[in-house]
């Protein structure tokens, strides 16, 4: 799944560039996102990320793509590769990269299995 975010003037740090705690929120929901359309069943939550490592400086005006593909399925959980461009000039260029990993919970919050 892919998506797009403009980053605007309310998303920046006190530097000028994209504020971290932002991007992090946006790929966690472009991820949730693609969990729940691939398995529209169940009821995720987030359980945790990999490596959070920010390549490159994100400016005011910049559009950004996030990619959300899945990467592998248990009885319980899944994980999502998310990568981040920062535009379509140069679609190699990757500027985050994490995995986003969720589980399935009933009501209560208990793990449940994964609908498919």
């Amino acid at each position: 799944m892919e998506t797009h975010r403009l980053v605007i003037t309310e998303d920046l740090n006190q530097y000028g560039n994209l504020f971290g705690g932002r991007l992090l929120s946006w790929v966690d929901e472009a991820s949730f996102i693609a969990a729940t359309m691939e398995f529209p069943q169940c009821k995720f939550v987030t359980i945790g990320m990999d490596k959070v490592e920010f390549r490159h400086g994100v400016h005011n005006g910049a559009i950004i793509i996030i990619r959300s593909n899945r990467v592998s399925i248990g009885k319980t959980s899944v994980k999502y590769l998310v990568q981040v461009f920062k535009n379509h000039s140069d679609p190699d260029h990757v500027i985050f990269e994490t995995t986003v990993t969720f589980v399935n919970v009933d009501d209560e919050g208990n793990k449940k299995t994964i609908v498919e």
